[in-house]
Parts: C-alpha cells; sequence; structure tokens
C-alpha cells in the first residue's frame, strides 16, 4: 500500500483509481467497474479520506448489518445503491465489509458530448448522503445486476466507434432505474418518511413558535435538513414525492399557516407578523402571502369580519 503524506488523497483519473485500488490497468481509460471482492484490504486504510474526481455509483451486493436513515437505523439485506458525483470526500470504512460488491466509476469527460452531461444534475440523488442509500427489493437487484453486467460486458470490448454510445447509454439507464426505485422506496417507506414530516412540523412549530425568526430569519432548508439530519436534496426529493412540495415550498406552507393564526387571533400589524417570521421587510411577507392564498395580509384580516 503506498502512503501519502497528506490525510486527503486527491483521485482525478481512472488510471490513478486503478493503481490506488491496486488494480490492473484500466480497459477503458475514462470508465471502470471496480469488483470490491477483488480489491486487497490494504487498499482501504482507516481513516483515509479521498477526493474523488469521478463520478462513483456504488452496489453493495449485500449488506450484514443495519444502515442510517435520516435519524434511524434500519436492516435491509438484497443490497443497495449509493452515488457521489465529482468533487466529494470518500471516507475509508471501519470495516471491510462495507465495500462488498461493485462500483462503477466514470470520469466526467466521459459523458461531456452527450445530452446526459446536461442531465445529470437531475438525478438528485448524487447529492444524498450515502447514509441515505438506495435499498433494493430483490426483483430490483436482479434488474441492477444485470445492468452492471451489460456494463462490464462492454467495457471488455474492443474499444471501437460505438463503445462510448452504448456505455453512456447503459449509464443513462442504470441511473433511470435508480430513479424509478428511489421514488418507490420513498412511497413504501411510508412510516419512516412519515416519521420525518412529522419531525419536521415539530420543528417548524417549535421554530415558528419561539420567534427564532426575530433573529435567524424565516426557517430555511439547510437548517430543517441540517436539525432532521439529512442531506438537503434528499428530504426535498422526499417531500416532492409524498406532499408535491419541495423543502422550501413546503416551508412556506407552514410560515403562511402560521401567519394565518396570527392575523385571525390576534391584533399584531402586518409588519410586527412579517418581522416575528423573520422578513426583513413587511413587503416581502405580503408578497409571499399574496402569492400562497391569492389575498393581501389585510385583506385575509378583514376576511373574518
Amino acid at each position: 500500500m503506498k502512503s501519502f503524506m497528506s490525510d486527503t488523497y486527491t483521485i482525478s483519473s481512472i488510471s490513478e483509481l486503478m493503481r490506488y485500488l491496486e488494480q490492473p490497468e484500466p480497459l477503458h481509460p475514462l470508465a471502470a467497474v471496480v469488483d470490491y471482492n477483488q480489491v486487497g484490504p490494504g487498499a482501504f486504510e482507516k481513516g483515509k479520506k479521498i477526493l474523488l474526481d469521478l463520478y462513483k455509483i456504488s452496489f453493495k451486493t449485500q449488506f450484514r448489518g443495519q444502515v442510517k436513515y435520516g435519524q434511524g437505523y434500519y436492516d435491509f439485506e438484497e443490497g443497495g445503491l449509493a452515488f457521489i458525483k465529482p468533487n466529494q470526500i470518500v471516507a475509508s470504512p471501519e470495516d471491510d465489509l462495507s465495500y462488498e460488491g461493485y462500483a462503477l466509476f466514470f470520469h466526467p469527460d466521459f459523458i461531456r458530448h452527450y445530452p446526459l452531461n446536461n442531465t445529470i444534475d437531475n438525478y438528485g440523488f448524487f447529492s444524498y448522503s450515502v447514509s441515505e442509500a438506495l435499498f433494493l427489493s430483490a426483483k430490483e437487484k436482479t434488474v441492477i445486476i444485470n445492468l452492471f453486467g451489460l456494463i462490464v460486458t462492454e467495457l471488455e470490448n474492443n474499444i471501437d466507434q460505438f463503445s462510448q454510445d452504448i456505455l453512456v447509454s447503459q449509464i443513462e439507464q442504470l441511473l433511470n432505474y435508480s430513479q424509478r426505485f428511489y421514488n418507490r422506496q420513498f412511497i413504501t417507506r411510508k412510516t419512516v418518511n412519515n416519521e420525518i414530516i412529522a419531525a419536521l412540523d415539530k420543528l417548524l412549530k417549535v421554530y415558528l413558535n419561539e420567534g427564532k425568526g426575530l433573529e435567524d430569519g424565516p426557517p430555511s432548508v439547510q437548517y430543517v435538513s441540517g436539525q432532521l439530519q439529512l442531506s438537503q436534496r434528499y428530504l426535498s426529493d422526499m417531500l416532492r414525492s409524498l406532499t408535491g412540495q419541495n423543502t422550501q415550498q413546503y416551508i412556506q406552507h407552514k410560515v403562511i399557516e402560521y401567519s394565518k393564526d396570527l392575523l385571525g387571533s390576534t391584533t399584531l400589524s402586518v409588519a410586527e407578523i412579517a418581522y416575528q417570521l423573520g422578513f426583513g421587510h413587511p413587503q416581502s411577507f405580503s408578497k409571499l402571502f399574496k402569492a400562497k392564498t391569492s389575498l393581501s395580509p389585510l385583506e385575509y384580516r378583514q376576511s373574518f369580519h
């Protein structure tokens, strides 16, 4: 195992990655599939951090134990997928079992001249935390195994004028299936997600009741996702799947509902309510209120009389 001076080692090419993992030279200069069962234990120095300038799709074919999911821990046996985009820091696991399975790596240049380069940011799971992995059912696992098999087969073929087109289309198919399976996960893990939504509602209620907006402004996506220990993108995608609203829209809805209570049950002025909710300018509050209710705050208050 090579030793490095810095705590964080940067890997910016497939060839460099394969050397780091003590693997043979890659079959393609911009893409590779690594079987972690073939990687020696010396490749994973505990505590080592890697800045990966590559896309990575990890497919854990089996998992023994539990994975953190939001604020809880949940068992799954059929395997799972995790996604990392370039310029993310990857830390070596505490145990070798965490790396049982396969990983697809590809350089950003691999998709540079394809439509996927412009749409890959739409696959929000590249911004999820590793603890928010995609848990696969037995049928879904079979689909993913087949897709990885097709990619490996194509990488093992001699490179020709069709190779990159085929590989990029296979990667896009893998991402589209992952998108479908994540949407299924949001729905089937309803109990878990309802607990997250209940925790979010409680968090917003406390924030608004305690008047934290006076000092910190309206509750932000960054604040609530941090308090719930979820990545911003995961929380937003989960809420959109179950409520039709992303996190920002959900927060705004709760803020407006709270302001309605104040308008209907107190004598606070519109400006006082705006400041209490964290708006620096009452006009900003009035504009949002009208956009969400089709009434100005004063018109809403007058409707009670």
